[in-house]
């Protein structure tokens, strides 16, 4: 195994550790409440609207779709943002490889 390889497979170890750690902590239980789509309202960005994700100090309620991206999977996201990246560019590296063939025929 060459050094590319095991820096590789250590740093895909290391963002499985944390992947599984983040999905681990988290309360699963307020997401799986109901199986059936629940209509949502229009979204205001007035802080203080009763229906805005905004509260009245212009802080994201908790109970907003951004909060929980962003506070409750932030420990999820950061890794998979890593990993998407790197495979990014490790798709643009294979592609712009050059193939030796054997032309010998």
């Amino acid at each position: 195994m060459n050094k590319k390889t095991a820096v590789g497979a250590a740093v895909s170890v290391i963002l499985l550790a944390v992947l599984v750690a983040g999905i681990a902590t988290i309360n699963w239980d307020d997401f799986t409440e109901s199986d059936t789509p629940v209509s949502l309202p229009d979204i205001s960005t007035k802080p203080g609207a009763p229906d805005s994700i905004y509260d009245e100090n212009g802080d994201l309620k908790e109970n907003s779709l951004a909060y929980t991206v962003f506070e409750k999977y932030g420990l999820v996201l950061v890794p998979l943002a890593i990993l998407m990246f790197g495979a990014m560019v490790g798709g643009v590296c294979i592609a712009r490889e050059e193939v030796e063939k054997d032309d010998s025929n």
